[in-house]
C-alpha cells in the first residue's frame, strides 16, 4: 500500500483534505512510493493560523527558553541523522553520502541558532544629551514562510526555520512536492525537543499552497530557494504583498583555471563540483573556463576521472552518484547534451544512454562533458541542473573574467591558481556572491551567509548567517530620557544628595 505524507500542523499530523495528491517516486527504481497531500487554500489559513497563535507566547518567550529547545533539537538531529539521510536517499536519489553531508551543513544552522543570544544582543549610546540614552533593539517578525527546493530537502529548510524561530518567529515551511518526507521527520523531531505546538508547521502542496502564502495576510516574511523564474515570481508577488523577502535563485557557476594551476587538483574539483548530487544543487560548477594552452590537458584529466565514477540507487554504499528526480527531469537535462553538437561543441563524455542493472525504469543518466562549448548555446546558457560540465577556452585572465561576468547569474564562482595576485584581482572583480580561491563549491560555513547576484538572488538579504539574523527580525531605536530622582519634587526624598 501506498504511503501518504500529510500536513504537520500545530504539533500534529494533519491529514489532508483537499482530496488532491502528488505523487514521490523512487528514483532509482521509477516506481511511485508515496503519496504527497496537496494543500487547498483552507489548509493553508489553518497552518497559518495555527503558527500565528503559537506566535502569542512564543514571540515573547525567553532567549533562555528557546535556546534550551534548540539544544535539544541538534542532539536530536545528531541521534537520527542517518534516518533523516535515509529518507533522502529514498525520495531524492543522492547516496547516502551525500545525504549525510546534506544533514551536517543543516546542523550548522541549528548550531549557529544555539548561539542567538550573542546575535540579539542590540545597542545602547548613553548621555547622548543630558540624561537621554538611545538603545536599538531586534524584534521578531511574527509569522514567517519558507518555501523549498527538492534537491536539497532537510538543508535547505534548515537554513531557514532554526534561525527564523530562534528569533522568536513562527513558521510555515512548505517543502518541494517531490520529496517531502525530510521535512515532516524534522518537524517532529522538533516537537520531541520541545518545541511548543505551532511553532513548526509543514504545509505540503503546489502553486495554490505558494500563493496562499505569498498573498495571505498574516504571513511577514517568505524565504524562497529555487530557479530563477520562480524567485522572480515569489519575489514580485510577495513584495506586492507587503512582504519581506529572500528569493534566491538559479545558477552557472564558473570555475577559472589559470595556466599554473595545479591540473590534477583543478580536475578533481571540476569532477566532484560538475557530478556531485548528480549536478542537483545550485552551487554545482557546470562551466569550466580554461585559460590559455591548457584546456586539452585539463579536458583529459576530467574526462579520466568521471569515466570512473560509479552510478546507481544511493543505498548502494558502491556508489558515487545517484539517478536524478524524475524522468521529466532526467529527459531534459539529456537534451542539452544530445543538442550540444549541432551548436558547436565537442561532446567528449556522453552520458544520456546510461542505465543500471536490475533497476532499468530509474531515472538514470551518465555523466557527459561538452568541450570549446560556445557562450550562445544552450548548454552554457540554461541551467541544466544535471551531470553535464561544459568546458569554455579563452586565451587570457581577462577573457576569462568577462566572460562570467557576462552571465546573468551571479551565484557561485571559483578560481585554480597558485599566483596569490591573481586570485586577489579575481576576488575583487568577479560579479557573483560567493567566490572560492582552489576551493570549488564555496558554500560559506553557517556564520556568514550563502547568496548570489544579479539573477541569482532577489532581495536584500543573503540566507542565515548575519543576514539570515536581520532578515528574520526588524530593528527598533528608542529614545529615553529620565527625570533625575534628585529633581523631584519637594516632598519626595529618595536619598540622592542635593548638592551636586
Amino acid at each position: 500500500m501506498t504511503k501518504t505524507v500529510n500536513h504537520w500542523i500545530g504539533g500534529k499530523t494533519v491529514e489532508g483534505t483537499s482530496g488532491q495528491y502528488g505523487p514521490v517516486t523512487d528514483p532509482a527504481t521509477g516506481a511511485v512510493t508515496t503519496r504527497v497531500a496537496l494543500a487547498s487554500v483552507e489548509e493553508v489559513d489553518a497552518a497559518v493560523a495555527a503558527a500565528k497563535a503559537a506566535y502569542a507566547t512564543w514571540g515573547t518567550s525567553s532567549l533562555a527558553q528557546r535556546t534550551t529547545v534548540l539544544f535539544r533539537y541538534r542532539a536530536l538531529l545528531d541521534a537520527h541523522r542517518d534516518d533523516i539521510a535515509a529518507l533522502i536517499t529514498a525520495e531524492h536519489g543522492k547516496v547516502h553520502s551525500d545525504a549525510l553531508g546534506e544533514v551536517a551543513r543543516g546542523l550548522e544552522i541549528v548550531e549557529l541558532a544555539c548561539g542567538i543570544t550573542t546575535q540579539l544582543k542590540g545597542e545602547l549610546s548613553t548621555q547622548v544629551s543630558n540624561r537621554v540614552d538611545v538603545s536599538s533593539i531586534r524584534q521578531s517578525l511574527g509569522v514567517v514562510a519558507g518555501i523549498t527546493p527538492f534537491n536539497f530537502p532537510a538543508m535547505v529548510p534548515m537554513w531557514m526555520f532554526p534561525l527564523a524561530i530562534a528569533c522568536g518567529n513562527t513558521f510555515v515551511l512548505k517543502p518541494s512536492e517531490k520529496d517531502p518526507s525530510a521535512a515532516n521527520l524534522l518537524a517532529e523531531l522538533a516537537s520531541e525537543a520541545g518545541l511548543p505546538d505551532g511553532v513548526l508547521n509543514v504545509l505540503h502542496g503546489d502553486k495554490v499552497a505558494v500563493d496562499g502564502l505569498l498573498g495571505h495576510p498574516d504571513v511577514a516574511a517568505v524565504s524562497f530557494v529555487g530557479s530563477t523564474p520562480i524567485a522572480r515570481y515569489i519575489h514580485a508577488t510577495a513584495s506586492a504583498n507587503g512582504k519581506r523577502v529572500q528569493a534566491l535563485g538559479g545558477a552557472k557557476n564558473h570555475m577559472l583555471v589559470l595556466p599554473d594551476a595545479d591540473m590534477d587538483a583543478a580536475a578533481d574539483a571540476a569532477v566532484s563540483a560538475a557530478y556531485g548530487s548528480a549536478g542537483e544543487r545550485c552551487m554545482a560548477i557546470s562551466a569550466v573556463v580554461a585559460v590559455g594552452a591548457i584546456g586539452d590537458e585539463l579536458v583529459a584529466k576530467i574526462r579520466e576521472r568521471a569515466e570512473k565514477i560509479t552510478i546507481g540507487p544511493g543505498n548502494d554504499p558502491a556508489s558515487e552518484m545517484g539517478p536524478l528526480i524524475t524522468a521529466a527531469h532526467r529527459d531534459k537535462v539529456a537534451s542539452y547534451v544530445t543538442g550540444a553538437a549541432a551548436q558547436g561543441a565537442e561532446v567528449v563524455l556522453d552520458g544520456t544512454g546510461h542505465t543500471v542493472e536490475g533497476f532499468e525504469d530509474g531515472h538514470w543518466i551518465g555523466l557527459s562533458l561538452l568541450d570549446k562549448v560556445s557562450t550562445d548555446s544552450d548548454a552554457y546558457k540554461d541551467e541544466i541542473f544535471g551531470p553535464v560540465l561544459c568546458v569554455l577556452r579563452v586565451d587570457t585572465y581577462e577573457d576569462g573574467v568577462a566572460l562570467m561576468n557576462a552571465s546573468p547569474f551571479g551565484n557561485g564562482t571559483a578560481i585554480f591558481t597558485r599566483d596569490g595576485g591573481a586570485a586577489r584581482r579575481f576576488q575583487l572583480e568577479v560579479e557573483a556572491g560567493m567566490v572560492g580561491v582552489n576551493v570549488p563549491i564555496p558554500v560559506p560555513v553557517g556564520y556568514h551567509s550563502f547568496g548570489g547576484w544579479k539573477d541569482s538572488l532577489f532581495g536584500d538579504h543573503h540566507i542565515y548567517g548575519n543576514d539570515g539574523v536581520h532578515f528574520y527580525t526588524r530593528g527598533k531605536v528608542v529614545t529615553t530620557r529620565w527625570p533625575d530622582p534628585a529633581d523631584a519634587p519637594a516632598g519626595v526624598d529618595l536619598g540622592f544628595p542635593r548638592n551636586h
